[in-house]
């Protein structure tokens, strides 16, 4: 059974053009679904059942697994039967009928104006490090793109005279965002005077971010990176790379985009997914009436 998602991972990979963040958490789920059936006596794909599905869905909320993460794993698992079926190894998909467990909708963490003012002043402009990383954090805040994309660009993924850049997202599909004066002209400051500094001999000199190693700056660098800037900030909320991109989409709202449009330059394959905004700016807004209207 191992062999058959070793397969499905495979086809994922090559047709589907899934990410590694994306394979490595199907990866982990599919492989903890075998050891199960496998735990159950099920030597064969073909006969699993949706009672063994459901079996195996109660064993994970028992086990402390919160609903969303449930709810992960059955999309997963709706993927892998769906192409057992197709390839013939299943005749029913024992899945299809299986609903998602009910979860709150949680809404992302976001920072305010001040907030995001305040944390993209705190890197030191005077050396190579800081003008790097007040480069990375105005990219980011002025395009929304994922942390994941802002490591793996390039010198070559800016088009510096129009002022936009090109990433490969999810599922390798393409975006051109434009990026903004403010953003444009850190970055250009960064990449004259400072990332020849950061980068070492022998590296290329093709990665735009360059960490300690002179290789590309990692997610987790990242995370450390703006963390330590936030306490700095005297921010007390949690801060984490994908604030930057949740706080890019709603301001862009609060300051009157249309939706369609985020959704284009948030790479949301589904508008659906980019709704979740409205709820953002429709808190933040209840917030404002409450604080300023005599009323509220």
């Amino acid at each position: 059974m191992h062999a058959v998602v070793d397969e499905y991972l495979r086809f994922l990979t090559v047709e589907k053009g899934a990410s590694l963040n994306t394979l490595e958490a199907y990866s982990r789920d599919l492989q903890r679904y075998v050891h199960f059936m496998l735990g159950a006596g099920i030597r064969d794909v073909a006969g699993i059942t949706p009672d063994h599905i459901i079996s195996f869905l109660w064993e994970l909320r028992k086990s402390g697994l919160k609903a969303s993460s449930v709810n992960r794993t059955l999309a997963a698992l709706r993927g892998f039967h769906k192409y057992l079926v197709r390839e013939g190894r299943m005749t029913e998909n024992p899945v299809a009928n299986i609903e998602l467990a009910k979860t709150w909708m949680r809404l992302p963490d976001t920072l305010s104006r001040e907030e995001m003012e305040r944390l993209l002043e705190q890197p030191s402009c005077d050396n190579p490090q800081g003008l790097r990383d007040r480069a990375m954090m105005e990219l980011m805040y002025a395009t929304g793109i994922r942390v994941s994309e802002a490591v793996s660009l390039t010198i070559n993924d800016i088009n510096w005279q129009v002022g936009y850049l090109v990433t490969m997202g999810k599922g390798r599909k393409e975006r051109i965002i434009p990026i903004g004066r403010v953003a444009l002209r850190i970055l250009n400051q960064y990449v004259e005077t400072a990332r020849p500094r950061l980068l070492r001999q022998g590296t290329g000199g093709v990665v735009l971010f360059p960490g300690r190693t002179g290789q590309g700056f990692t997610r987790q660098g990242f995370w450390k990176t703006i963390r330590k800037y936030a306490i700095k900030a005297a921010i007390r909320k949690k801060v984490y790379p994908h604030t930057f991109r949740h706080s890019f989409a709603t301001h862009l709202l609060e300051g009157g985009a249309d939706l369609r449009s985020v959704q284009v330059l948030l790479g949301h394959a589904d508008i659906s997914t980019t709704q979740i905004y409205t709820h953002v700016t429709g808190a933040r807004l209840k917030e404002i009436h409450r604080k300023y209207h005599p009323r509220g």
